[in-house]
């Protein structure tokens, strides 16, 4: 595997593998890496084992544009080297891990692609200008890299839906593959964040899942009001944790547009914090 930190070597070697007849699989990544980001790069590998067809990227960035001004941009996981030996045990290619100088010499980027709506409710009403982050920083991974497809997990409904959007958009060339949120045996979505849990936090959060789960059961056996499935994924939360909501949301799956009442696909998302560690989650509800 190679490790590249700047921007032209990862070109250079992208442009090789391409010449080769390669196709370009990006899974972007904030590192500190765990089962969701390394399955999604397994099943590329299992498609090429041989390494002949498929060249697999993976960039590890912690972005600043995505972090508002006291979130947890300064205390977010790092350690380059697990997941570099996590990442080639994995099978990916290429590890692109430039730093913020790298890939912001201005101090920030002084163009910024905003994805409109869609980035209005959710963690976007809570967290202003993450997803403009988001889309901006894709949008540079997609130019550096000109990926044939780039993959991200369902764990981020939203931010899914955003890349889509803008893909779409702005007539990128780039497939977005979706995968299924990965979790621990209880329930728990795999996330770098939860390592800030306490013991306690941890013991309690699986609740957010069961949760989802109790409302998909009471949609399909045909609850239509989105307000009673919402108000009783909260009194479930707020009864079995200490958790603390930011948002619990029915929203059309496709383009997470307001529902009153459930007939059509929704997804449930939801946001909580467990001390200073705020979760997400979800759950797709077909009807």
């Amino acid at each position: 595997m190679i490790i590249a930190e700047k921007i032209a070597e990862t070109r250079e070697k992208i442009a090789s593998a391409k010449q080769l007849g390669k196709a370009v699989v990006l899974v972007p990544t904030m590192g500190f890496l765990h089962e969701g980001h390394l399955s999604m790069v397994k099943i590329a590998r299992n498609q090429d084992p041989n390494h002949k067809k498929i060249y697999i990227v993976m960039s590890i960035f912690v972005n600043p544009l995505q972090f508002g001004p006291n979130e947890d941009y300064e205390k977010y996981p790092r350690d380059l080297a697990r997941d570099s030996g996590l990442a080639e045990q994995a099978g990916v290619d290429l590890l692109f891990a430039p730093s913020v100088a790298e890939m912001y010499p201005d101090g920030k980027s002084l163009t910024a692609v905003q994805v409109s709506q869609i980035t209005e409710v959710l963690c976007g009403a809570s967290r202003q200008g993450h997803f403009q982050g988001v889309a901006t920083v894709v949008t540079k991974f997609f130019n550096i890299i000109q990926p044939d497809e780039a993959y991200f997990g369902l764990k981020d409904y939203q931010q899914v839906a955003v890349i889509k959007q803008m893909t779409k958009d702005l007539n990128s060339p780039v497939k977005i593959v979706a995968f299924p949120t990965v979790r621990e045996s209880d329930g728990l979505a795999k996330s770098s964040r939860n390592a800030y849990l306490s013991s306690e936090d941890r013991r309690q959060a699986p609740v957010l899942f069961r949760s989802l789960q109790e409302a998909e059961a009471r949609i399909i056996e045909g609850e239509t009001c989105a307000e009673v499935v919402r108000e009783e994924i909260r009194q479930r939360i707020s009864s079995e944790s200490n958790g603390k909501i930011d948002y619990v949301e029915i929203r059309k799956a496709d383009n997470l547009a307001a529902v009153d009442s459930i007939d059509c696909p929704v997804v449930i998302a939801l946001a909580v914090r467990f001390g200073t560690t705020r979760l997400i989650d979800n759950i797709v509800v077909e009807v």
